[in-house]
């Protein structure tokens, strides 16, 4: 596996990551319509995104095309586990039968 593919893992776990910053800022009330989205979690959450497009792009230069859309689908799979882990969100059956699905599908692809 060449560093590419590490970055690409890399970039999607930073936008998992702004995605749960993001989440967090959306779930407090605030007082001002100003302080609801210039606020410590949802400008985190907006530069770890634009990070993640910035090393996506890098990505993008060095890998197969083909092996992106699997490598995206990882991102499928952290968000349910940081949202159990952050904000203890039940994983329920479906949500495991999916993740499970998915992974499936990355471990067919590429055995």
């Amino acid at each position: 596996m060449n560093g590419f593919y590490l970055l690409g893992i890399v970039s999607v776990t930073i936008a998992s990551f702004s995605q749960i910053l993001l989440k967090k800022g959306a779930m407090k009330k605030y007082d001002s319509f100003i302080r609801e989205y210039l606020n410590v979690f949802v400008l985190s959450g907006y530069f770890l995104m634009f990070a993640s497009v910035f090393l996506t792009m890098i990505v993008y230069r060095g890998m197969d095309f083909m092996n992106v859309p699997v490598l995206e689908a990882i991102g499928y799979v952290l968000v349910p586990v940081l949202s159990y882990l952050f904000f203890k969100e039940g994983l329920t059956r479906k949500k495991i039968m999916g993740i499970a699905c998915i992974l499936a599908g990355i471990f067919v692809y590429y055995a």
